[in-house]
């Protein structure tokens, strides 16, 4: 399989899982929330200072429907980390050695 092919399969599959699947994932406490609510001192938590953020909570705010938020905010968290990983990419490839032939 070409590196392309690959590339093209692990986005679709990537948007897919965080558009989609996402919706069904458990509505339950991460672990850290639910050790903290069974030792009883999840009363203490504060909000992050990212907490008023637009993909705070795995949701984009102004977006009431659920399943759309969640789905979105999968989608953009997919977009945002390609374009991190294609710019490092780039950067590394710019500054790798060449071999002589």
């Amino acid at each position: 399989m070409s590196t392309r092919r690959l590339v093209v399969l692990g986005l679709v599959v990537s948007v897919l899982v965080a558009g989609v699947l996402s919706f069904y994932a458990s509505g339950r406490p991460d672990g850290l929330t639910h050790v903290a609510e069974s030792l009883g001192f999840a009363s203490t938590a504060r909000s992050s200072a990212t907490s008023g953020s637009p993909l705070a909570d795995y949701a984009v705010s102004g977006v009431h429907d659920n399943r759309l938020s969640g789905g979105l905010a999968g989608i953009i968290g997919v977009a945002v980390t390609g374009l991190v990983m294609l710019g490092l990419l780039l950067l590394l490839r710019r500054h790798a050695p060449r071999s002589e032939d």
